[in-house]
């Protein structure tokens, strides 16, 4: 593969209304403007933490705007999808605790520039459905599939499914995990290889991550299994480009409390069953697994054309853009900041 790095940039520099911030999602728009969205408070799990988003336009970042804010309890893992006709949905998490939040959806119908009021993706949920960190996927015969997981007491993961283009969702089967190996698998990214054989990976806390195969849309799943790549117990993601490349952006170091640096990606042209560690995004030192240290983690991943585009966290202060051409050519690792000019 031959890389070429278009855009390297942060959303915001220190000038923002917020201490800390986590976890960003982007779309990008038909009109080629870029919606990027996060969560930002005075620090993760604190009554203040909103939701925010930013717009990439002719080039330029908007100043972050507060676009959910439901009631003085902490706000988490926003997500982004464009439905067929244009409509935006922005799926978010509400909750003291992870294991107490319930998941909203705002929508918006010009491009994320004004917001619809919020509401529960599911009436009576707690526990959290609907999209959990990553981006949901529409398969080739229109289903929409959010990837999800819930985390009271062990961790569980299934995909939440829409056949009326996110209206109402189904929840599918758990993915099967043998839980004498560890405390459970979550945060699944998805994609899909052919009509109707899906697929995911799922971090853990085992130093590895997981995978779990469909062959019927998603309903039902195969036992999780080791995918050979390593994982930090820290959130990653990927995406299926449109020459079936998949790119995946993560933290390549295995154990629990491995550092959340590098942060790199690595492709794969044979539907995940070998990866080549190509890239380096960004790296530090003292990038240990816990909230305010340097640390580059918590990926989102989206592709048009040749290119894919990645927002991260940024030492828990930024959230970080990057643009990045990929062709098919013969391997080549190299570092993002030497193709940066």
């Amino acid at each position: 593969m031959e890389f070429k790095v278009l855009e390297k940039e942060f959303i915001f520099e220190d000038d923002r209304p917020f201490l800390s911030c986590h976890a960003a999602t982007l779309l990008v728009l038909p009109n080629d403007e870029i919606l990027a969205a996060w969560f930002g408070g005075t620090r993760e799990r604190h009554p203040d933490v909103g939701i925010w988003c930013s717009r990439r336009i002719n080039g330029k970042w908007t100043y972050p705007v507060q676009v959910a804010k439901d009631a003085e309890i902490a706000h988490w893992n926003p997500v982004l999808f464009q439905a067929k006709d244009g409509l935006i949905y922005l799926f978010y998490k509400v909750g003291p605790k992870i294991s107490e939040w319930y998941t909203m959806v705002k929508t918006s119908s010009d491009n994320g520039l004004t917001w619809s009021e919020s509401k529960p993706l599911v009436e009576g949920d707690i526990g959290g459905r609907g999209p959990v960190k990553n981006k949901p996927i529409r398969l080739s015969d229109g289903t929409i599939l959010a990837p999800a997981s819930i985390e009271m007491g062990k961790w569980s993961a299934f995909v939440d499914i829409s056949y009326d283009e996110g209206k109402t969702w189904t929840k599918s089967e758990q993915i099967p995990y043998d839980y004498e190996k560890g405390k459970g698998i979550i945060q699944p990214a998805l994609w899909e290889s052919e009509p109707g054989k899906v697929h995911m990976l799922l971090r853990s806390t085992d130093g590895i991550m997981y995978r779990s195969d469909s062959n019927d849309g998603g309903k039902t799943w195969c036992q999780a299994y080791h995918s050979g790549l390593p994982n930090n117990n820290s959130g990653f993601d990927l995406v299926k480009m449109d020459n079936g490349v998949l790119v995946l952006c993560y933290n390549p170091l295995p154990g629990i409390k491995a550092p959340r640096s590098p942060l790199a990606i690595s492709v794969s042209t044979n539907n995940g069953l070998t990866w080549t560690y190509s890239l380096i995004l960004d790296e530090g030192n003292d990038g240990w697994n816990e909230p305010g240290s340097v640390q580059y983690s918590y990926p989102s991943i989206v592709s048009k054309d040749n290119c894919v585009y990645i927002v991260y966290t940024w030492r828990r202060k930024r959230i970080a853009y990057t643009k990045i051409m990929i062709e098919k050519t013969d391997d080549l690792r190299i570092n993002l900041d030497e193709q940066v000019g």
